[in-house]
């Protein structure tokens, strides 16, 4: 069975790797966001791709949710004490990735062929691809202004409330190479429980990415990333409120008009209506089982 995920960051990458642990070794093709990169200290940051390598290799810091396990912060408290840029925080260990996919996106290589290498290094047994190639960036539109979707999500820590989310260079970006072939030849597809606005919303704003799913072969469900119709973290329950009208299983799937067959939803959220068939479970992921387990739910409803 050939699975495609759809995925931001770190509930995304917890999910992907309950598929992973799921689907037989190989079966599973994650593309992730990338309108949430950044530019740090001269360093090219993919932070949902990283999240999702970290986790998919073993890698990431169970307890504070993102980031490598076993890290420190001497190199960025020192780039701070010397003037640089401290409002990201780059740990010790992320940063070797970091400065080795800047070194090779400066030698002309392509983030996917980066990715590839990085996640072929880290004995990844899932195929990890970057939505686009190109520079999509995510920025969100608020009462105090547009702001680029980190300086709001970090410095600002989200308190704007959210009228719009604009992808730029979304128009005219080309899916990476791979990722067309896998929606085609995919017998499953999946959108993780990420935020439906700023974690999958530029993933679908690429038009080839988003006309292939409308004219999808496969089956292909969503995963609320809601509970009791709250986030687990994050604002994804505020703006689907300001922007969808409410945090009811049919607002989650507004997001996801013409795209999905099915919605899994956590038991907190039921019972409940919307305009595709909903699947009622525990969606909490509060360890590596749970994951697999809601894993299972997702790719049984994929199955019809």
């Amino acid at each position: 069975m050939r699975v495609v995920l759809l995925s931001g960051g770190v509930g995304g990458a917890r999910f992907a790797r309950g598929l992973e642990d799921a689907l037989e070794p190989g079966a599973l093709t994650v593309v992730g966001n990338v309108g949430d990169d950044l530019e740090v200290l001269g360093l090219h940051v993919s932070p949902d791709l990283d999240s999702l390598l970290y986790a998919l290799a073993g890698l990431n810091d169970e307890e504070r949710g993102w980031g490598r396990a076993g890290e420190s912060w001497r190199t960025l408290e020192s780039a701070a004490a010397w003037g640089g840029e401290s409002w990201f925080r780059l740990g010790d260990l992320d940063l070797g990735l970091h400065l080795v996919r800047t070194q090779a996106l400066r030698a002309g290589e392509p983030l996917s062929r980066v990715t590839a290498r990085l996640a072929e290094r880290a004995g990844l047994r899932t195929r990890l691809l970057p939505a686009s190639d190109d520079p999509v960036r995510t920025h969100v539109v608020t009462p105090a202004g547009r702001f680029p979707f980190q300086e709001w999500f970090v410095t600002r820590r989200h308190e704007d409330e959210v009228d719009a989310v604009d992808v730029e260079a979304a128009a005219a970006a080309r899916p990476a190479p791979g990722v067309l072939d896998a929606l085609r030849d995919a017998d499953a597809l999946l959108l993780a429980p990420s935020n439906p606005y700023v974690s999958l919303g530029p993933i679908l704003a690429v038009p080839a990415i988003r006309a292939e799913l409308a004219g999808r072969r496969a089956r292909c469900v969503a995963v609320s990333p809601l509970v009791g119709g709250r986030a687990v973290r994050g604002p994804a329950d505020r703006m689907l409120s300001r922007m969808a009208g409410g945090t009811e299983p049919r607002h989650v799937t507004l997001c996801y008009e013409g795209l999905i067959d099915a919605l899994v939803i956590d038991e907190a959220d039921a019972p409940a209506r919307a305009d595709v068939p909903l699947v009622v479970t525990s969606t909490l992921m509060t360890d590596r089982d749970a994951a697999r387990r809601l894993a299972e739910v997702a790719l049984e409803a994929a199955a019809g």
